[in-house]
C-alpha cells in the first residue's frame, strides 16, 4: 500500500487509524499541539512533530505547518479531518503538486458535500429527499427572522460548513432567530473558519438515522455500496450520544431505499471513500436528507461490529487505487451494536456541562466480553478547554439487541474514571430506560424523559436497602483491616474481634439506622427491619468491588472516603454520597454547627473554564434578570451567561481572556 502516512488528526480517530496503519505494514507520521507532546497518538506513531500552540487554528489546523512536516517526513498521503480542513485540501493540490494521496474523496466531494447549501441542492438534483427550508446564504438576523416567517416556526439555523452539533440553533420565535444567528455564526466562524448560515424547517420529535457508504466511482472502477444505517437519535445540543446498528425502527423496504438514495447521492458528487449520509425519519417512515459527512465518523464502529468490515483499511485501498472487495449482496447485519460515547462531562447540568481536569485513575472495561474501546487517552491524560471532552467510544457488540446493551451495562459499571466529572451515569440510564429498551426514541429522548433535566438514577426501596447494605459492609470491612499491620493486631493486647456493630447511615435526606453482623467474609446487614446478605472478595485496594446482595451480584466503586465518615459510592452508575457514623457519633453529630451557604445570587460565576469572546455590561450598568452578560466559548461552543437577577453591576473582577471557576461579575 503506502509506506507512510501522516495523520493530521487527534485523539480517538488519530488512535483508530495508526492501529489499522499497524496491520497493513505502513508506518505513520502524528502531527500535535505542545500541549498533546504525550499524548497516546503521539506515543501510538512511528513519527511525531510538534506543528504548533494548543488552539486548533496554530497547531491542528495550521496548513502551512501540516504541509512542511509532509515534506521532512516524505509522507506518501494524509488522513484528515476533512469536514473541517476543505480549504486545506484545496491549497495543497496533493496529488499534482507533492505526489501525495489523500485518504478520501477528491477535494470536490469534500467542497460540495461540506457545504451544507451546495449539498442540499446537489441532493434535490439526484432525487434525494430533502427538508423543506431557504437554499441560499442568510446574510444578517434581520433576513434570517423573514425567512424563518416565510418558512414557519420553528426552524433549524445551520453552519453550512459545519458539523458535530457546532454551529445550530433551534428557533421558536422571531428574537429566538436574531439569538440563535449571533451564536451560530459566531461559532461556526470559530470553529470552521466560515460563517455562512442557512435556515431549514425543523422536524420536530424525527429519529436520526444515517447510511454509511463505501464507494469507488467512475474514476475508480464504479462501485458503490451501502453498509446498512446506523440509530444515532439519542442526542444532547444536536450532538451523538448514544448510537446502534441497525435501527429498531427500519423495515427492510425503507432501508433499501435510504441505502439506494444515499448511493445515488454519493455517485452524483463523484464519491470515492467512506463516507455517510445523514436523514431524518419521522413516524411514518418518511425519510429527508440532512447532510453528508465526508468522513470517518465518530460512531464507525457500530457499523464495523454489525458488517466485519474494516473501513479505515477500505479507505486506505480505495485511496489507493484498488476495486471494493465486496458486493452490495455481501453486505450483512450480523448481531447488534451499541455505542456510547464517554464525555468528560456533568449530565446534571444541561445533560453535559464540560469539564477539564487530569486523568488521576483510568481503567477501560476490556475484560468485559465483546467490548470495544476506541479512546485516545491515558491515565495522567488531561482533558483540557482546547479540544473537544470526549474521552472514548464504548461499544458493546451481542448476537441481539438485548444481549449488546446488557453488555454495555455491565461494562459502564466497570470503567474507571477518576479526576474529571463524566456521564457514565447518564449513558446507564440511557440504555436501561423502557422507553429506549422499547426501542421508542426521538432527537427529543432526554428532554422528554428528563423534562427537569437529569437528576441521576431513582433508587426503588430494594436498591436504597442493597446500597446501604453494601456501604456499611464496606466500611466494617475497612474498619477491621485497619485494625491489623501485616496480618497481625496492630496492638498485641487489643480486646478481640467484634462481631456485631449498630451505625446509622445518612443517603439524601434520611437518616437510617443499621444493625451489622460479620460471620467469615459475607455480612449480615439489618436495614428497614429486613436482612441481607453481603458477601464479597473485600479487595479494597481495587477500584472495582464486585458484590453480592442475597444473590443479585452489583459491581460498586468507592469514589472517596474521608475521616469523617462521609463516602462516595458508585452504585447502578450514579455515585451517592453517604456518610456512616457509629451509634454514639450520630447522636453527638446534632451538636455539631452546620456551615452556612454561601450566597451566590448576587454573583455570576463562569460555569467552566474557557475564553470570553464578548462582555455586554461594564461597571455601573443596570441589568434585568435573564439579561446576557458575557459570552463564553469553551470546548467549541459558545455559552451567554445571563444575570439570575435584576440589579446593577458593581465591577468586573479578574475577567481576563482565559476565564475560570473563581471568576466572577458582581451586582448590587
Amino acid at each position: 500500500t503506502f509506506e507512510k502516512l501522516l495523520i493530521a488528526n487527534r485523539g480517538e480517530i488519530a488512535c483508530r487509524v495508526i492501529k489499522t496503519c499497524k496491520k497493513m505494514g505502513i508506518k505513520t507520521v502524528a502531527i500535535h499541539s505542545d500541549v498533546d507532546v504525550n499524548a497516546v497518538h503521539v506515543k501510538m506513531a512511528d513519527e511525531a512533530v510538534c506543528v504548533g500552540p494548543a488552539p486548533t487554528n496554530k497547531s491542528y489546523l495550521n496548513m502551512d505547518a501540516i504541509m512542511e512536516v509532509i515534506r521532512k517526513t516524505r509522507a506518501q498521503a494524509v488522513s484528515l479531518n476533512v469536514s473541517i480542513c476543505c480549504s486545506f485540501l484545496s491549497s495543497l493540490s496533493l496529488q499534482a503538486s507533492e505526489g501525495v494521496t489523500f485518504i478520501g474523496p477528491d477535494t470536490h466531494a469534500i467542497q460540495a458535500m461540506g457545504d451544507k447549501i451546495e449539498s442540499k441542492l446537489l441532493a434535490k438534483n439526484a432525487k434525494v429527499n430533502t427538508i423543506p427550508g431557504f437554499d441560499g446564504v442568510v446574510k444578517d438576523a434581520d433576513e434570517a427572522v423573514r425567512i424563518a416567517r416565510e418558512i414557519g416556526y420553528p426552524v433549524m439555523i445551520k453552519a453550512s460548513a459545519g458539523g458535530g452539533g457546532k454551529g445550530m440553533r433551534i428557533a421558536w420565535d422571531d428574537e429566538e432567530t436574531r439569538e440563535g444567528f449571533r451564536f451560530s455564526s459566531q461559532e461556526a466562524a470559530s470553529s470552521f473558519g466560515d460563517d455562512r448560515l442557512l435556515i431549514e424547517k425543523f422536524i420536530d420529535n424525527p429519529r436520526h438515522i444515517e447510511i454509511q457508504v463505501c464507494t469507488v466511482l467512475a474514476d475508480k472502477h464504479g462501485n458503490a455500496l451501502w453498509l446498512n444505517e446506523r440509530e444515532c437519535s439519542i442526542q444532547r445540543r444536536n450532538q451523538k450520544v448514544v448510537e446502534e446498528a441497525p435501527s429498531t425502527f427500519l423495515d427492510p423496504e425503507t432501508r433499501r431505499a435510504m441505502g439506494e438514495q444515499a448511493v445515488a447521492l454519493a455517485k452524483a458528487v463523484k464519491y470515492s471513500s467512506a463516507g455517510t449520509v445523514e436523514f431524518l425519519v419521522d413516524s411514518s417512515k418518511n425519510f429527508y436528507f440532512l447532510e453528508m459527512n465526508t468522513r470517518l465518523q465518530v460512531e464507525h464502529p457500530v457499523t464495523e461490529c454489525i458488517t466485519g468490515l474494516d473501513l479505515v483499511q477500505e479507505m486506505i485501498r480505495v485511496a489507493k487505487g484498488y476495486p471494493l472487495r465486496h458486493k452490495q449482496a455481501d453486505i450483512p447485519i450480523n448481531g447488534w451494536a451499541v455505542e456510547c460515547r464517554v464525555y468528560a462531562e456533568d449530565p446534571y447540568k444541561s445533560f453535559g456541562l464540560p469539564s477539564i481536569g487530569r486523568l488521576s485513575q483510568y481503567q477501560e472495561p476490556l475484560h468485559v466480553p465483546s467490548v470495544r474501546v476506541d479512546s485516545g487517552i491515558q491515565q495522567g491524560s488531561d482533558i483540557s478547554i482546547y479540544y473537544d471532552p470526549m474521552i472514548s467510544k464504548l461499544i458493546t457488540y451481542g448476537s441481539n439487541r438485548a444481549e449488546a446493551l446488557k453488555r454495555m451495562e455491565e461494562a459502564l459499571d466497570n470503567y474507571v474514571i477518576r479526576g474529571v466529572a463524566h456521564n457514565i451515569s447518564l449513558l446507564r440510564e440511557v440504555i436501561v430506560h423502557p422507553r429506549f429498551v422499547q426501542g421508542d426514541i426521538s432527537t427529543k429522548f432526554l428532554p422528554e424523559v428528563y423534562p427537569e433535566g437529569f437528576k441521576g438514577h431513582k433508587l426503588t426501596d430494594l436498591e436504597r436497602r442493597q446500597l446501604l447494605a453494601t456501604a456499611v459492609s464496606l466500611y466494617v470491612a475497612e474498619q477491621l483491616r485497619s485494625q491489623r499491620f501485616l496480618g497481625t493486631p496492630r496492638i498485641p493486647i487489643a480486646k478481640s474481634k467484634r462481631s456485631s456493630w449498630e451505625l446509622s447511615v445518612h443517603l439524601g435526606d434520611g437518616i437510617y439506622p443499621v444493625a451489622v453482623s460479620k460471620d467469615g467474609s459475607s455480612f449480615s446487614v439489618e436495614v428497614d427491619g429486613m436482612k441481607l446478605n453481603v458477601t464479597s472478595e473485600w479487595n479494597l485496594a481495587s477500584p472495582l468491588l464486585s458484590v453480592t446482595i442475597d444473590g443479585t451480584q452489583r459491581t460498586i466503586q468507592r469514589i472517596s472516603r474521608n475521616a469523617s465518615g462521609e463516602t462516595s459510592i458508585q452504585f447502578l452508575g450514579t455515585v451517592y454520597k453517604l456518610q456512616i457514623l457509629t451509634k454514639v457519633a450520630a447522636e453527638l453529630s446534632k451538636y455539631m454547627p452546620e456551615k452556612a451557604a454561601e450566597d451566590t445570587s448576587s454573583i455570576l460565576r463562569s460555569p467552566m473554564p474557557g475564553t470570553v469572546v464578548a462582555v455586554s455590561v461594564k461597571p455601573g450598568d443596570m441589568v434585568s434578570e435573564g439579561q446576557e452578560i458575557c459570552v463564553i466559548e469553551a470546548m467549541k461552543m459558545q455559552n451567554s451567561m445571563i444575570a439570575a437577577k435584576t440589579g446593577k453591576v458593581s465591577h468586573l473582577r479578574s475577567l481576563k481572556t482565559i476565564c475560570n471557576l473563581s471568576n466572577r461579575i458582581e451586582f448590587k
